[in-house]
């Protein structure tokens, strides 16, 4: 009976006069965004740092992820729309999706395969093999159900509630920007915490798990409803009928390609022998918007690479907004943060301004300025990353080494590199910055400090830093090369710290809670991370004396060797060397080049789909919403082929080259713009009707005509 009382009382205005089963497919909504986005926030520094692959690889790898979510939409429609429903197709694409995310909260646990635990994988394959197959899982899952969520919650609706209906869409796009910023916010902070079981690392199992959770919720959510819905039976799918009918075309057309077969108006009208007119008079306005999407995937070519090369861009840059820490993943937030402020200023206040300046701000002029936006948005970007490469510092390459003197003497240093290649004097206490030399042609060095000279022989391995230490001591010089096996930038804003004993004693060093054990005179411990922004207590138990210091505020992204020099009272001495510079220049910067692309988006995406809807006949809207999705697809594998076939080193380089690219497809589109003839489908489609009924109505007056023949 509690059914029946829930279907009752849902006749009543207390459901605010919407179908009870809308709120089941909102929170369904709601949780499986939270699930894609978080997952997606911490996909490109999960290849980056998990899987050890290089930007350019993690780049490439997320983008082919995303555009198979947006390639499977068109299957997950056709399979709703001709074989199973919608119903079942979301719940049991549901199910593919909540076993994707689980296999890949299992592919980042690091003990899975970590037997020596040392706190890397030791089998990847293992790892890649089991994050492929989830990824793969969830593109087919989310794609799939992508289509069918959104027409759902449309079917719910009786014809006479074209208002709630209206609202329902604006809440469930509401529903998306709320999970998929929260989700940003959450899954990079669980990123960031430390587990593990034998070994502490980034907790990427948490941060996958928690958006696998929440999909399983979305599940259960979305079949306690089941009762509820109102489930409409498939009635074939409109894209295969479109298709069919321009094949058709294309095929008759082709056969009677001779000259004595006479000319068509359009040649869609080739199809007119098998198909009706209505249908074909649809599918010319469908073709005339599908030609205008042609030029729109390069603006999602950008518009997605917040997710790849921005977060990249972010690991570079110094996180600190004084009292809370910004993980690189987190940036991406300002997107979803922006578009819930921003829609609704631009339709409550800028448009109406617009419209008051008798500015005549067409849907297809938005589109425009839309890509124009995203194509600033990128030169910021890339003006942004000027900055940073001027702080970057630059490791070795192939066939080169690199070396940096440090003088831990009382006396100034000269040291010469043979044969003749240079030669750099080093006052005391003091180092020098990272020098390169060609590996094959360094041979030897000598060394010179007050009246002592030594020459030693040197073997350097290619693409490698090393640090020589000097010593003038009473009786000779001491000089040794120190590998140092740093040739990368700390990642995610950590600092490399390492310290030299420049005591005659043995003692014994911790900074913080790390301990960097025990240090033989003149000898180097290795390097330890630490996280940025802070300040850290380093002590040393000399002759079971502790002696400690209160370290320098330590930045983002930086190495240092410290020098323990000596212990007066309980103060240590120390002097710092810096091997790699912090990163300086601020998050903050990337907020310019966000908040335009954040504006591209509201005047793009928004008025793309209205466009679509008001240009098209009313059932072909899945088969526009089909083309939408496929711009996206199409514009991530763009950026798989320009980041591959642009051999360009420079990163600000590449992203001159999508602005000016974006630039160019803009100034096609909006001439293509210019010559579009807006039409009313509901004026052509009641055309049709009246045409059809007359063609009716002379069959009548014929039949009738012939009746009264035969009665004569």
């Amino acid at each position: 009976s509690s059914g029946l009382t829930l279907s009752v009382s849902c006749l009543q205005p207390s459901c605010f006069g919407y179908p009870l089963s809308i709120f089941f497919i909102i929170i369904n909504e709601f949780c499986e965004r939270f699930s894609y986005y978080g997952m997606r926030a911490v996909l490109v520094l999960y290849f980056k740092y998990f899987l050890q692959w290089d930007d350019n690889l993690s780049t490439a790898i997320y983008h082919t992820f995303v555009a198979l979510c947006y390639l499977t939409p068109i299957l997950g429609a056709l399979i709703a729309d001709s074989w199973l429903g919608k119903f079942k197709t979301i719940v049991s694409l549901s199910i593919v999706y909540t076993i994707g995310q689980a296999v890949m909260s299992v592919s980042s646990i690091n003990d899975l395969t970590d037997h020596n635990r040392d706190g890397s994988p030791d089998n990847v394959s293992v790892h890649i093999a089991l994050s492929m197959t989830g990824l793969i899982l969830i593109a087919l899952g989310t794609g799939g159900i992508k289509p069918c969520v959104s027409a759902f919650g449309g079917d719910q609706f009786e014809d006479d509630q074209e208002k709630q209906r209206t609202r329902f869409f604006s809440i469930f796009y509401l529903s998306i920007n709320a999970g998929s910023l929260l989700s940003t916010i959450i899954t990079p902070i669980l990123r960031a915490q430390e587990c593990g079981i034998h070994s502490k690392q980034r907790c990427y199992p948490l941060a996958f798990g928690v958006p696998a959770a929440l999909m399983a919720v979305a599940l259960v959510v979305f079949i306690v409803g089941s009762r509820m819905y109102k489930k409409v039976q498939p009635q074939g799918n409109i894209m295969t009928q479109v298709a069919k009918c321009i094949g058709f075309a294309i095929k008759n057309r082709f056969r009677h390609r001779s000259k004595e077969f006479p000319k068509r108006e359009h040649w869609l009208d080739w199809a007119s022998e098998k198909y009706d007119k209505r249908l074909i008079a649809q599918t010319k306005m469908v073709l005339k918007v599908l030609f205008l999407y042609i030029p729109l995937p390069m603006f999602w070519a950008l518009f997605d690479q917040q997710g790849s090369r921005w977060t990249l861009q972010a690991t570079t840059m110094d996180g600190n907004f004084g009292a809370i820490q910004i993980q690189p993943d987190q940036m991406q937030t300002v997107n979803p943060i922006l578009i819930i402020l921003m829609v609704p200023v631009v339709d409550g206040l800028v448009y109406p301004l617009i419209k008051k300046c008798k500015i005549n701000f067409t849907p297809l002029r938005k589109i425009t300025v839309g890509m124009f936006l995203a194509s600033l948005a990128f030169v910021a970007a890339a003006l942004v990353q000027v900055q940073i490469d001027k702080t970057l510092p630059v490791f070795p390459a192939a066939g080169q080494s690199q070396i940096k003197v440090i003088n831990l003497g009382t006396d100034n240093a000269t040291v010469w590199f043979e044969p003749q290649i240079q030669n750099v004097n080093v006052t005391s206490m003091e180092s020098t910055a990272y020098m390169t030399f060609e590996t094959s042609q360094l041979l030897s060095f000598k060394v010179t400090s007050g009246n002592k000279i030594t020459t030693q022989p040197t073997k350097l391995s290619e693409g490698s830093r090393y640090t020589l230490r000097v010593k003038n001591n009473a009786t000779d010089i001491v000089a040794e090369l120190l590998f140092d096996n740093v040739t990368s930038k700390p990642e995610e804003g950590n600092n490399l710290i390492r310290f030299i004993n420049n005591l005659p004693d043995t003692i014994n060093i911790t900074m913080g809670d790390t301990s960097f054990g025990t240090l033989a005179s003149l000898s180097a411990s290795n390097y330890n991370l630490f996280p940025g922004g802070r300040e850290y207590k380093i002590t040393a138990i000399i002759n079971s004396m502790p002696c400690s210091v209160i370290s320098k505020a330590l930045g983002f992204g930086s190495a240092y060797t410290i020098v323990i020099n000596k212990c007066s009272g309980e103060n240590l001495d120390v002097t710092y060397s810096e091997d790699i510079p912090p990163n300086t220049v601020h998050m903050a910067w990337q907020i310019p080049q966000y908040f335009i692309l954040t504006c591209a988006e509201v005047v793009f995406s928004v008025t793309g789909l209205e466009f679509s809807y008001s240009q098209a006949p009313s059932n072909m809207k899945a088969v526009l919403q089909a083309g939408w999705l496929l711009t996206v697809a199409v514009g991530n594998i763009i950026v798989l082929i320009v980041a591959g076939a642009s051999k360009l080193s420079e990163q600000w380089a590449e992203y001159v080259l999508f602005a000016a690219l974006l630039l160019a497809v803009c100034i096609i589109f909006a001439v293509m713009a210019y010559f579009y003839t807006y039409i009313d489908p509901s004026e052509i489609e009641a055309q049709l009707d009246e045409e059809e009924k007359q063609v009716k109505k002379d069959q009548d007056v014929h039949e009738k005509q012939g009746e009264a023949d035969s009665q004569m």
